[in-house]
């Protein structure tokens, strides 16, 4: 993941654990420390890291991943403050988890994770179902913290006009449930969260969560599962869940996304951007209100996982190669 500093360098981390500052021209700081611990085990390592709105004041920042602990592992999101010294370089200070998620689970797969700051300071959470069943079933239980986007204040705390807030039967922290493996989050220029989430073999989809709403999975869902059986009772539709905005199939796999509303490329203003690892590019959709308009393909020949803004209007995207252990960060703008 990556996100811009109000200076115009990147805080970029790496899944292992690592983490440093790119400066405009692509070169690279000192590891930053103080960094929380990782469970470097499949899909899971650190993942994303988002400002506060008030990072200039205060240098908090947030990231999430993959905490390990005695009997697995969890999604986890830790707030700090990032100290900056004169190499270009920094720590993390006074680091503490604000959100654990639960329950904990000795898997691989699917711990999401997308943090969306909002405007007045609060947070959005997205994770994942961890995949394996049954435990993925917990999408839909409101005791279980599997498949759902939260929302909270900074110190981690349920906000009072949470949907769920007055059941005791629920996690107070949920926004909405019913969701496989979130890694695209983003909020629009209405300050409303959009997501992307993956689906199986076909059906990722295009969301925008609204509060207490339940998103199906894995009770309802397009695709099938990988080995080509259906999922659940094969139904893509029922009353009461919620239908995708769009969906894919074949899926492009969704990591990262961002919307646009720079004026360096004006064709793709009030359009999200969306990484795609299996589509090996950007997604552009545009949009007609809150429907699609029609999409648009950017090819990077490269698995992409985040996707970001830059300060100068470009869009930069954070790619892979997983075979070969290495990364990149290509900067989209128009020709000149």
């Amino acid at each position: 993941a990556m996100e811009f500093l109000p200076d115009g360098r990147m805080r970029v981390t790496a899944k292992s654990g690592g983490a440093a500052h790119r400066y405009p021209e692509g070169e690279a700081s000192e590891p930053i420390s103080g960094l929380p611990e990782v469970d470097l085990v499949g899909q899971g390592g650190l993942l994303d890291v988002a400002l506060a709105p008030d990072f200039e004041s205060t240098g908090r920042i947030y990231v999430s991943y993959a905490e390990p602990r005695e009997d697995g592992n969890g999604t986890a999101v830790a707030a700090a403050t990032l100290v900056l010294d004169e190499n270009g370089g920094g720590s993390l200070e006074d680091v503490e988890v604000i959100f654990r998620q639960e329950p904990t689970y000795d898997g691989e797969l699917h711990f999401g994770s997308r943090i969306v700051p909002t405007e007045d300071g609060n947070l959005y959470i997205t994770v994942g179902e961890r995949s394996d069943e049954p435990i993925r079933d917990q999408a839909q239980e409101l005791a279980s913290g599997l498949g759902k986007v939260f929302r909270i204040d900074p110190e981690g705390e349920a906000l009072p006009d949470n949907p769920f807030i007055d059941n005791d039967d629920a996690l107070p922290e949920i926004w909405s449930l019913g969701h496989r493996n979130v890694q695209s989050a983003t909020l629009d220029g209405e300050g409303r969260l959009w997501t992307v989430e993956h689906g199986a073999k076909g059906g990722d989809e295009l969301n925008r969560p609204q509060p207490g709403l339940n998103y199906g999975w894995p009770d309802v869902a397009y695709g099938v599962n990988y080995d080509g059986s259906t999922i659940g009772e094969g139904i893509t539709a029922n009353a009461e869940t919620e239908q995708p905005l769009y969906y894919w199939d074949p899926v492009i796999a969704p990591s990262g996304m961002a919307y646009y509303d720079a004026d360096l490329i004006p064709e793709w203003q009030g359009a999200f951007i969306v990484g795609g690892l299996v589509s090996q590019g950007l997604v552009v959709l545009h949009m007609d209100g809150d429907r699609v308009a029609f999409e648009e393909r950017v090819p990077l020949e490269a698995r992409v996982r985040d996707v970001r803004v830059g300060p100068d209007g470009a869009v930069y995207a954070v790619t892979e190669n997983p075979r070969a252990g290495s990364s990149t960060i290509v900067r989209v703008a128009p020709e000149q």
